[in-house]
């Protein structure tokens, strides 16, 4: 059974207070994870290719007006729907990668 949309029964998605995680083997990867829910409750394959999860901060994104590389906006929107918000890297060109690798 389920409660809010994505989240366990009895489990609530505000307030929007959630843990920040860095991916164990995706470079610029990180995991917004609701407060309401637990790592091991997410999807298999995405616990599988997140790799181990490194706690890097905590947020309360009911007062958090702008984040670094995500829209807050998306973020308490899928925090919100399913519980967590993956952070993928950003699209790098390949001469900015190229310059990075070889410089």
């Amino acid at each position: 059974m389920q409660g809010a949309v994505g989240l366990p029964a009895g489990r609530s998605a505000a307030p929007m207070r959630c843990t920040v995680y860095r991916s164990g083997t995706k470079d610029f990867t990180y995991l917004y994870l609701a407060d309401t829910l637990a790592f091991d409750e997410l999807p298999e394959a995405l616990r599988k290719r997140f790799g181990e999860p490194e706690a890097v901060m905590r947020l309360d994104l009911e007062t958090t007006p702008k984040l670094a590389n995500a829209d807050v906006g998306a973020v308490r929107s899928a925090l919100g729907q399913q519980g967590y918000y993956l952070q993928l890297p950003p699209e790098v060109s390949v001469e900015e990668e190229i310059t990075r690798q070889f410089s």
